[in-house]
């Protein structure tokens, strides 16, 4: 008989980095009847195969199944070679071309050797759904489908504002929830893991499983990873992706890329570095350390630790080398512009008349490092713009439109200013 440690510990362990659980105390009350009689709880995790590669939005959940696993739980990735066929609408606007049988075998048959970079594979059942699913007959799908209204389905915010926007809604992904939810019934689930994207198919199962006689299935979701953009969820269709199969340094190079705010989300998600650690490290250590910390345990964690640490050094000699390039040059360019043509309008008073307001788009267009005003606004509002002190390599990234510069008795104020791979020299003549 299996030994668990104590509820409240494997709560602990499985809150960390859980947006929702539905319900808490359900999860408690399978956690306490699974130590009491030493059966592992079923904890079901599904994943259509429809894109041939795995990237680090993928892994927020796995690794919650991996939590399970550590905890003595059995882990059920399941594979939807069948769901795949139909296509997830989460989130889609318009009705996605469902994949044909030979792509989704293809992409099932690179899932199941990626996810044993997470999951230890000698405690991992991997199933797929086409194994039920492909035999069911006409008269269970007539049974299936009366389990649930029309009404029901369109409360999906996916169907509802299609719906109100009278564009098309298809038959078969009305389907997609149902035959999800089934899948926990065939696999008597006591656990179902999603993101917060999948919060209403995993709420079907919970549904369905009563509809059969079984008793409801815990839900846990995890939150949407952001990408290396900040703004959109890691997604290859933006760009903004890490792929769990791509080479040391690039993966370790992506990561250093992305902010020091986004790096504490990363770290809560991507890693099991309790929650007492990293608020530890906040107040320790430098976000530039934590950062390189960050990407040698993910790197690590699908590749190696030697791996791991080449990558580190081999981005240091790089970015040596970018610094290098990058250092502002003896001798640039000066452009002379009287105050008069980039002073602010109404600008804020400040003490002393210590400050003087300069229009910075302006600035840019008359120094040549913008085509026209607008062009200017952009390219400070895409945080393209730096200001640089003399003689120094860095400077600060300016995102307004508007600058103070300070007033000297010194009738000339120098401003070195870099924009892409160009530099000028500002001389406001005060």
């Amino acid at each position: 008989m299996a030994s668990f440690a104590p509820v409240d510990e494997q709560l602990t362990y499985l809150k960390k980095g859980a947006a929702e659980i539905i319900r808490e105390a359900d999860l408690r009350a399978k956690l306490e009847k699974s130590r009491a009689t030493g059966k592992p709880l079923r904890v079901k995790l599904g994943m259509d195969p429809t894109a041939p590669d795995l990237h680090l939005g993928h892994t927020v959940v796995l690794r919650k199944l991996k939590h399970f696993q550590d905890l003595g739980h059995t882990a059920i990735f399941l594979i939807g070679d069948f769901t795949g066929m139909i296509g997830d609408p989460t989130g889609r606007s318009a009705t996605r071309p469902p994949l044909t049988r030979e792509q989704v075998e293809q992409n099932a048959e690179t899932y199941k050797t990626q996810v044993f970079k997470i999951l230890d594979p000698q405690k991992t059942v991997i199933d797929f759904n086409r194994r039920w699913m492909g035999a069911f007959t006409p008269d269970d799908f007539v049974r299936l489908l009366a389990k649930y209204t029309v009404s029901q389905l369109l409360e999906r915010e996916d169907f509802h504002k299609r719906f109100q926007e009278e564009k098309p809604i298809s038959l078969h992904e009305l389907l997609y929830p149902l035959v999800q939810g089934y899948d926990s019934v065939a696999l008597e689930a006591d656990v179902e893991l999603g993101g917060t994207d999948q919060r209403f198919n995993l709420l079907v199962g919970r549904e369905l499983q009563r509809s059969y006689g079984q008793e409801s299935q815990a839900v846990l979701t995890t939150p949407i990873l952001e990408g290396l953009d900040g703004v959109q969820k890691m997604s290859k269709s933006f760009k903004n992706a890490i792929g769990i199969d791509e080479p040391p340094l690039e993966m370790y190079g992506k990561i250093m890329s992305i902010s020091d705010e986004m790096m504490w989300s990363y770290y809560e998600l991507l890693t099991d570095v309790s929650l007492a650690d990293i608020d530890k490290m906040k107040g320790d250590t430098h976000p530039m350390q934590a950062k390189k910390e960050l990407a040698r345990r993910i790197v690590a964690d699908f590749h190696s630790a030697e791996a791991a640490g080449k990558a580190g050094e081999d981005w240091a000699k790089l970015r040596e080398k970018e610094l290098q390039r990058d250092k502002l040059p003896d001798s640039i360019n000066e452009v002379r512009i009287p105050y008069e043509k980039v002073r602010m309008d109404g600008a804020p008073s400040s003490d002393g008349d210590t400050y003087l307001w300069v229009r910075l788009d302006r600035l840019l267009v008359i120094c040549g490092l913008a085509d026209s005003v607008t062009d200017a606004v952009r390219k400070i509002k895409a945080s393209s713009v730096e200001l640089l002190r003399p003689g120094k390599d860095r400077g600060e990234v300016w995102t307004s439109p508007h600058l103070p510069i300070v007033f000297r008795a010194e009738p000339v104020f120098r401003l070195p200013i870099r924009v892409g791979k160009k530099t000028k020299e500002a001389l406001i003549e005060t």
